[in-house]
């Protein structure tokens, strides 16, 4: 059994948790500085806990020694100390960053290292840069890569059309911050929450627009290959224009933990969630202009004898495939590892993995 380290133990961090040890493969420590988080954290043979303040570098570098790999599921801003970490100690480090600056520490410090330096291995960036370099290998060239992803409620019932599914902090980042995309080839910054998109999925409406982050290192592979790649949310209709006055003309988007405060007050969390996936491709494939789409939907259910919602199982299914491929010798165990260097048919294949199969979820709502 490998010994694993899970950073965060939040709701994410304790479906990692649990979808390890249940596997019968692996020991888990879940860390966090908040005992009353620990205390939540479900029951298991294979499951410790350790009380740990990431700031404390002595105590981090003394919990993440001799562990085969930490997994972060802290928030974006504290996870850069993890792989520092993870340098000093020679620790595989896999995390589930959205956030840029974020990543671009952790390319730098996998520089040289004798441990692999894996982020983005959840939903977006992770499974959507995995997915959508697949399908733009099937093409002689690229014309656009179409890249949409959305948590949302199975019954909204707010002028929001939105719970809480996952990390506030997280939502609020990718809401603001500058978004990367590919336009006439060249790699660009958009604002976030604009280029709104309308389209429909299985008789469903949805909208679309820029957010930061989803697009992970695939828009540095890709630069120069495709004319036109980008990355969207997707939400129910209406959910924009509410979001830009609050970030806007109320000046949240400065305010970000007034704008924290309300959304988690007034939104109530769910576990009756579904995640979309929907991505596109075109290009010429002999001699042909295409098109290859890839469409799923994943709903909440019973994982490790537990109920998890959508955003729980997809995340943590990610980071724990990743996980396990680098533990099987699959992945490079040195180094910088991009989400687009994972091979699909593999990630499919995995027993985390098989979640994000649509026959595998098609038969799952059957039943």
């Amino acid at each position: 059994m490998k010994d694993i380290v899970v950073m965060g133990a939040g709701k994410i961090g304790g479906a990692i948790a649990l979808m390890l040890a249940a596997s019968g493969d692996y020991r888990v420590t879940v860390a966090d500085r908040s005992e009353a988080q620990l205390a939540a954290i479900e029951a298991h043979p294979a499951i410790t806990t350790a009380v740990v303040d990431i700031a404390d570098a002595a105590a981090l570098d003394a919990l993440l020694k001799g562990r085969f790999a930490v997994l972060s599921a802290a928030p974006f801003h504290l996870t850069g100390a993890i792989a520092e970490a993870a340098a000093r100690t020679g620790t595989h480090y896999l995390d589930l960053t959205e956030d840029v600056a974020t990543t671009r520490k952790v390319e730098a410090l996998s520089a040289g290292a004798n441990s692999a330096f894996i982020p983005q291995c959840g939903l977006a960036p992770g499974f959507i840069s995995i997915v959508a370099h697949d399908l733009a290998k099937n093409f002689d060239s690229l014309d656009s890569v179409r890249m949409r992803v959305g948590a949302l409620p199975q019954y909204p019932s707010n002028a929001l059309n939105y719970n809480l599914t996952w990390s506030t902090d997280g939502l609020i980042n990718e809401y603001i911050e500058p978004c990367e995309a590919i336009v006439e080839g060249r790699l660009i910054t958009v604002p976030a929450m604009e280029e709104r998109e309308e389209f429909s999925l299985d008789g469903v409406t949805y909208e679309a627009f820029n957010t930061s982050g989803g697009l992970g290192t695939l828009c540095k592979t890709l630069e120069g290959r495709v004319r036109t790649m980008n990355y969207r949310t997707i939400r129910y209709p209406g959910h924009q224009a509410i979001v830009k006055a609050l970030l806007n003309d109320l000046n949240l988007k400065n305010r970000r933990d007034v704008l924290k405060d309300l959304f988690e007050n007034a939104l109530p969390a769910t576990m009756q969630d579904v995640v979309v996936v929907f991505v596109t491709v075109c290009g010429t494939k002999n001699g042909r202009f295409m098109q290859e789409t890839y469409a799923n939907k994943v709903y909440s259910g019973v994982i490790g004898g537990r109920l998890m919602s959508a955003i729980q199982i997809t995340t943590a299914a990610g980071i724990c495939t990743v996980l396990d491929l680098l533990a099987d010798g699959k992945l490079p165990a040195k180094g910088f590892v991009r989400q687009e260097e994972i091979a699909f048919s593999d990630f499919l294949a995995n027993r985390f993995g098989h979640v994000y199969d649509p026959e595998a979820t098609k038969l799952a709502r059957v039943g």
